[in-house]
């Protein structure tokens, strides 16, 4: 019997409908996260600028981003909690063996959370109502928080990839549990790093996208000018650090765990002088149809020698590596997050080169084009970086100790099958109920500069800050003084305001 088949065969049926499921929520949960982990330190760099120069357009952006990001959090709490349950509802096994181990990834950052949102609350509620240092200083604990919470997912993930920090009793039961080492696992440094970077280059590439979509229809004020310049100089100065961290990670990956390299990298048996393949197919006698192949580059970019010896997918035996089509999947996904990665260097060096001969943006349309899809690309090698990550170590749900068929629920395939149409229909509703509430929010905002515009403003809409009492708009459109000034010491003197 073909292998693949033969392994389906065998798998529980509850398998399918609960990988589906999995696989869903999270990665519909993963569009969130780089607004969720980079907005806030995004958003604080914005407000820094516009204390630091007394901008009233910096300190409106970077209140504008942060009402987007108590949205963006609120949907977060939504698939964050429902991506919880799932752990302990779909892999009863894994968590009623193993919670005690790697559970404190979970318990990190269910606290993060809940740090992020009381911080969230004050720095929103905190414009126009505390002084501007004061409501500063209360927002920068904001990123860390938020980082904390990276810390204890990639910590959990760190953990399935390279389990740590127990020995087995005679049962197989882990016993003797050691936090620091089951925390602080091997693969735990290059995954989190590699995840923050992403997170803060691809909040970067969306945040700049939207306002390079507005200079490309004709909106070049020094309010997209800023507000693309900033996430998009944070986004562009880490590509390269991204890039070499990616590069990091897999030569980890390469030495700890040698069975998902060779299925991300496609190589079916042991060898030196190993090819690299641009994307193709990986059959199950080990053939390989397709793509490009570069002969020697896999060994020399794993070892820095064309001798490197590079493990093969049957170095074990075909129950313990991923199948045929699973080490395709990694592969493609590996690859085109690979792909993406290298147009950004690309798209960074030439705002960079730009930016250091001229001291501008650049002029052309292709560059504003390219960063407004930059955005999109750049969650796309994020949703690739975690297939990467997941189907590249099947079929282990905690590297070589146990299998996804041991820890998936007994639940009936009916039942499964049922709440995932279920759920799929609930996060239509509340990603679509969140693309709504942008959309509005943006309209408000853009009409509201139309007003403020009509009313006499000379520029607009950088003539307004959020600190102090707002300016009023007398009967007939004509802006009229603000009723009274902000106190000393408390921001840059209002202009013409806003309504």
């Amino acid at each position: 019997m073909h292998t693949t088949l033969h392994l389906l065969a065998d798998a529980p049926p509850q398998m399918l409908p609960a990988r589906s499921l999995m696989a869903f929520t999270l990665a519909s949960h993963i569009i969130l996260v780089p607004l969720g982990v980079a907005l806030p330190l995004i958003t604080l760099i914005m407000h820094a600028y516009g204390l630091r120069r007394g901008s009233p357009t910096a300190l409106l952006l970077a209140r504008r981003w942060s009402a987007v990001m108590a949205v963006q959090f609120a949907i977060g709490v939504v698939t964050g909690t429902v991506l919880s349950f799932e752990f302990g509802l779909l892999w009863p096994g894994m968590m009623g063996r193993w919670g005690d181990v790697f559970g404190i990834g979970f318990g990190v950052e269910a606290w993060a959370f809940f740090l992020e949102a009381v911080l969230i609350a004050i720095y929103l509620y905190g414009w126009r109502r505390l002084p501007p240092r004061t409501h500063f200083l209360l927002a920068l604990p904001l990123p860390a928080a938020a980082l904390l919470g990276a810390f204890g997912i990639l910590a959990a993930n760190s953990w399935m990839n390279t389990p740590r920090g127990f020995t087995l009793d005679s049962a197989g039961n882990p016993t003797d549990v050691h936090i620091w080492k089951a925390v602080f696992t091997p693969m735990f440094g290059p995954q989190y790093w590699h995840f923050v970077v992403a997170m803060l280059v691809t909040a970067g590439y969306v945040v700049a996208g939207v306002y390079a979509t507005g200079w490309l229809r004709g909106r070049r004020d020094r309010y997209h000018r800023l507000g693309f310049t900033v996430p998009f100089t944070v986004a562009a100065v880490l590509t390269p650090v991204q890039f070499m961290l990616g590069d990091a990670i897999a030569r980890a990956v390469f030495h700890k765990q040698p069975v998902k390299f060779a299925a991300m990298e496609i190589v079916w048996r042991t060898d030196t002088h190993v090819p690299e393949y641009l994307f193709g197919r990986l059959h199950p006698d080990g053939s390989i149809s397709g793509g490009i192949r570069i002969p020697q580059l896999d060994s020399i970019l794993a070892g820095f020698r064309a001798d490197t010896k590079v493990t093969g997918l049957t170095s074990v035996p075909a129950q313990d590596r991923p199948t045929a089509t699973q080490a395709t999947i990694a592969h493609w996904a590996f690859d085109i997050m690979v792909g993406i990665g290298s147009v950004l260097v690309l798209l960074a060096l030439w705002y960079g080169l730009v930016w250091l001969r001229r001291r501008r943006l650049p002029e052309s349309k292709w560059f504003f084009r390219s960063a407004a899809g930059a955005g999109a690309a750049s969650v796309v090698a994020v949703e690739c970086g975690w297939i990467t990550t997941e189907v590249g170590r099947q079929p282990w749900i905690v590297y070589q100790n146990m299998r996804v068929a041991e820890a998936v629920t007994a639940t009936r395939s009916a039942a499964l099958w049922t709440t995932f149409g279920l759920v799929a229909v609930v996060y239509v509703f509340v990603f679509g109920s969140f693309l709504v509430v942008l959309l509005k929010m943006r309209t408000r905002w853009r009409l509201a500069d139309e007003r403020h515009k009509e009313a006499g403003a000379v520029e607009q809409p950088e003539t307004d800050t959020p600190y102090g009492p707002r300016s009023r708009v007398a009967a007939g459109g004509a802006p009229a003084a603000p009723e009274q000034g902000p106190p000393t010491g408390q921001g840059p003197p209002t202009g013409q305001g806003r309504p």
